[in-house]
């Protein structure tokens, strides 16, 4: 038998803890206290005005929202102006990213347009008067002052501000309505006075569809759309929109003509019966072929199916069993059975009211049952927004953080929409953080670029990288061909980001099979992301690449290469370090570097500039004799991860957002004579709503680092022979097909 480099685990026994000081900020204020003061005493003012004016009714408990912007030198979560909040009495409800233009900056630099936060604060009315009469007393030099000089204005938020994309030309409209409140509060207070205040205006509603995520309230209203207006003036109405329909799923391009033909499906059961995969979507005929691996399941209060919902459920189904299907060649086992919820109950862009039901369906299932793997190829038309975070996603990103589970989503087939519009970005819920984005390729050989019909990134920041990667998903010249509907295997020729999503996960699941529990879910993402061919296009096209062609393309080295993996936890506010792997001899020739640093976290959907709760910072130090000082504690560091080259903006990638991405990946070449015990030191940041947090529960990561010298013919060799008691090859527990 062929001599076969296995994927090395066990990379976390190369980790130990390491002490890293660092300074506080130096910074340099653009403004000084009593130029702050009296800047903002006007607008504060003017806010306090506005606030009076509200009707009564509007504001509960006599509580009103107004706004802080941030100066965009002081959005970092350690200038957070906890002093001021804790001396007015406000609280801060949420953020969101702004752009704006700010009157000075530090050192005399010429102000310039660029993104900063807005903070949402609630109070009772009285407090917001008591800080305009304080303001006057306040001294220099105090924490208070030090706050103030972090703002640039102070507003109470219009409805032009609430109301977001334009109102339907119908006299009646269901709306979805965003509200500042986290479950305990809303169901006591918020709720029921949001609830008197619409009958107030003569609309009568129960607020039964709603879903909480984070300190937010999404809620599912039907009235007049001549009263928006008022319904917005509600003070503690943070979005309200048109209710976003279902996104239309039908194939990317037509394919009618093509001939249908026969296929030979597998006898066999699946290769591990004991992986449990989901998929949601429109259900499945009565009459199909893949019962021997799919269970069907009816979706919480579901209605009658649809012909056309459950074809495009069979078809999703199909490619997460089987993939992309080549009638030329034997068909593989799939590797896992599959739970089909069906959770679509009408043709889609029909029913105004089937976005909340499908999503609600979906959150019972997630949150009663455990799946290792789970495809969502269904979602809102909506592409996503930088500075408003949807229930869809709020909610699955929740869930996501808190179930082991990977899960794919489709981007969605707007991308040949208006760019300047936006209307080609990627569709919600694929911003998710915690969970893998998938576009598609238009072809699974060589040469391969994004299919025309995939949306595009970048994403939200954090969350920039979207699509994470893609997968083939059909083109009119070559389509995707799955599973048709009847009791004779045929082929169907189809194509989409809906099969690129579970064709992806169909690798996933793969790779589990393969090793079995010895690698976890969090390091088959981090695989996947790793092991992605990687593409001179955009990132904002194809992520970081396309999937891997095989799974021995993930799971093998050559022998000039090795591949190691690290699953591990890291405390907050710690850092360790995870040494790279290195022969004893000096390396020959340019040695390339891969590393992918994945993890899940919960999220502030109220706060989407501060969305992701942890960062982890990689620093790279490639050689341990080099010190730039004598009194330099740790070695040289060098640039590794970082700005991947995105078109988001430069102003975007260096107000610290970059430090929030959940999963890093890059590759860099170093001369080998450079290189000596080279590692990455990482470390926990963590954040709650913006500000510093220091969280009692350690955070599990997943590190993969492939170093490939193209000069040392027996690297492999050379390292398993070095780190024999330390690393282990992952050899597979299944003897599986390779084929994707």
């Amino acid at each position: 038998m062929a001599k076969r480099n296995f994927l090395l685990g066990k990379g976390e026994r190369l980790t130990s803890d390491v002490i890293v000081r660092s300074g506080p900020p130096n910074k340099v204020a653009p403004y000084t206290f009593s130029e702050a003061r009296a800047r903002l005493s006007p607008m504060l003012s003017t806010t306090v005005e506005i606030l009076n004016e509200l009707p009564a009714t509007a504001c509960p408990k006599d509580h009103a929202v107004a706004s802080v912007t941030l100066n965009p030198e002081y959005i970092a979560k350690s200038f957070y102006p906890a002093a001021l909040l804790k001396q007015t009495g406000l609280l801060a409800v949420g953020s969101r990213p702004r752009r704006i233009t700010p009157v000075k900056k530090s050192k005399g630099r010429e102000p310039t347009e660029t993104l900063t936060t807005e903070l949402f604060l609630l109070g009772p009315r009285s407090a917001f008067r008591q800080w305009q009469g304080a303001l006057p007393q306040w001294n220099e030099g105090t924490n208070l002052a030090e706050d103030m000089i972090t703002i640039e204005e102070i507003a109470a938020p219009t409805v032009e501000d609430k109301i977001k994309g334009p109102l339907p030309k119908s006299k009646e409209a269901v709306f979805e309505v965003v509200l500042h409140t986290d479950p305990l509060l809303g169901e006591i207070e918020t709720l029921p006075a949001f609830e008197a205040y619409l009958e107030s205006l003569g609309v009568e509603q129960d607020l039964t569809k709603r879903f909480y995520a984070g300190g937010l309230c999404f809620v599912e209203i039907e009235a007049p759309v001549d009263l928006a207006d008022d319904i917005a003036t509600f003070t503690i109405v943070r979005a309200i929109r048109q209710m976003p329909r279902l996104r239309i799923l039908r194939p990317a391009f037509r394919t009618s003509g093509l001939p249908s033909q026969s296929i030979r499906l597998p006898t066999e059961p699946a290769v591990d019966p004991s992986i449990r995969a989901a998929v949601f979507d429109g259900g499945l005929p009565d009459d199909h072929v893949l019962d021997p691996w799919v269970t069907a399941i009816e979706g919480q209060h579901v209605g009658a199916s649809h012909p056309f919902l459950v074809n495009h459920g069979l078809q999703v189904t199909s490619a997460l069993l089987f993939g992309s299907l080549d009638p030329t060649k034997p068909i593989d086992v799939p590797y896992c059975n599959v739970d089909h919820y069906r959770v679509l109950d009408a043709e889609p862009g029909q029913d105004p009211h089937e976005l909340y039901e499908a999503l609600e369906r979906i959150d019972y299932v997630l949150n009663n049952q455990a799946y290792d793997f789970v495809n969502i190829s269904i979602g809102p038309s909506l592409s996503i927004e930088d500075d408003d975070v949807q229930a869809w996603t709020a909610v699955l990103d929740e869930r996501f953080a808190l179930n082991d589970t990977l899960a794919t989503i489709a981007v969605g087939n707007n991308g040949e929409g208006d760019a300047l519009m936006g209307f080609n970005r990627i569709q919600v819920p694929a911003d998710c953080v915690n969970a893998l984005a998938v576009g598609a390729a238009d072809s699974p050989g060589t040469p391969w670029q994004r299919a025309a019909y995939s949306a595009v990134g970048p994403g939200r920041s954090p969350g920039l990288i979207k699509p994470d990667i893609v997968e083939f998903g059909g083109s009119l010249p070559r389509p995707f061909l799955v599973v048709a509907e009847g009791p004779i295997p045929k082929l169907e020729p189809t194509g989409g980001t809906s099969f690129a999503a579970p064709s992806t996960l169909r690798l996933g699941t793969g790779l589990r099979a393969h090793f079995g529990d010895s690698v976890n879910l969090l390091a088959v993402r981090a695989l996947l992301t790793h092991s992605a061919e990687p593409s001179d296009l955009p990132h904002a096209e194809v992520g970081w690449g396309r999937v891997a062609r095989t799974i021995d393309d993930i799971v093998l080295c050559d022998d000039n290469a090795i591949r190691v993996i690290y699953q591990g936890t890291i405390s907050p506010a710690k850092y360790i370090r995870a040494a790279v792997p290195m022969p004893d001899a000096e390396l020959a020739g340019m040695v390339e570097i891969s590393a992918t640093l994945c993890y899940k976290c919960q999220t502030d959907p109220h706060h989407p500039g501060n969305y992701t709760r942890a960062g982890l910072i990689a620093t790279f130090r490639p050689h341990d004799g080099k010190f730039k000082a004598e009194e330099q504690v740790h070695a040289n560091s060098k640039s590794f991860f970082g700005d991947p080259g995105l078109d988001a903006g430069e102003d975007e990638l260096r107000r610290d957002a970059w430090k929030w991405e959940n999963c890093l990946h890059a590759s860099r070449r170093f001369q080998g004579k450079s290189l000596s015990r080279p590692c990455f030191d990482i470390h926990y940041n963590a954040r709650l709503e913006g500000r510093n947090f220091s969280p009692d529960e350690q955070l599990a990561y997943a590190l993969v680092i492939t170093v490939r010298a193209k000069k040392v013919a027996d690297l492999y060799d050379q390292i398993v022979r070095k780190y024999a008691t330390v690393l282990e090859p992952i050899r597979p527990v299944i003897d599986i097909p390779v084929r994707t």
